[in-house]
């Protein structure tokens, strides 16, 4: 992967903009610099479940500062999806707890009032600063489904994620609309009466 850069670098990004349920996870995670022995690092998606859980727990023990940010599925359906991504982002770099000198930020936008943020085009494809945020994005936010599931069981959500699989929007039709859906998403809000 390329990103070669000197100083406190800080990835960000998210995991969740295209599920019908559950919230949008960011995560901002900071490095002095690049490891020699960066085990893997790449986009989230591109990783098996248990490969992203190995690489969690390396980069948890490994970076300099790791933040969490999160936006509900409620701020979603108030502010739209890109607005809600933006804010978890902000949440994660606040929750990081550290200023880096740059802020390289997966997708075509930046963060507002944040000077230091660079957005880099599919960045966690190309960089180890967003592929470390795009694993624990993932992973957090996998995590926090996987709790859903015990709780909404007839959608499945340990294997879906709330992704809107056909398992899942047959779910929905069968037996409605939960909590925790987003009632302003093509295939939830046909469904909230």
């Amino acid at each position: 992967m390329t990103c070669r850069l000197t100083g406190l670098v800080g990835g960000i990004d998210e995991a969740g903009r295209g599920p019908l349920a559950g919230p949008v996870v960011s995560s901002c995670v900071i490095w002095e610099r690049v490891p020699e022995a960066k085990n893997g690092v790449t986009d989230s998606k591109l990783l098996t479940d248990r490969e992203r859980v190995g690489l969690f727990s390396w980069i948890m023990d490994n970076a300099l500062s790791v933040g969490i940010g999160m936006a509900t599925h409620e701020e979603i359906d108030t502010l739209n999806i890109l607005n809600a991504a933006i804010l978890s982002m902000e949440r994660a770099f606040r929750d990081a707890g550290m200023e880096p000198d740059i802020l390289l930020i997966d997708g075509n936008r930046g963060l507002p009032n944040y000077p230091q943020a660079r957005p880099v085009v599919r960045g966690d494809r190309k960089c180890f600063f967003m592929a470390s945020a795009s694993i624990v994005a993932k992973v957090v936010r996998d995590r926090a489904m996987d709790e859903y599931d015990r709780i909404y069981p007839p959608y499945n959500f340990k294997r879906n994620k709330g992704y809107p699989t056909r398992e899942h929007r047959a779910a929905i039709k069968e037996f409605g609309v939960t909590p925790i859906h987003r009632r302003t998403f093509r295939g939830v809000r046909e469904y909230c009466g």
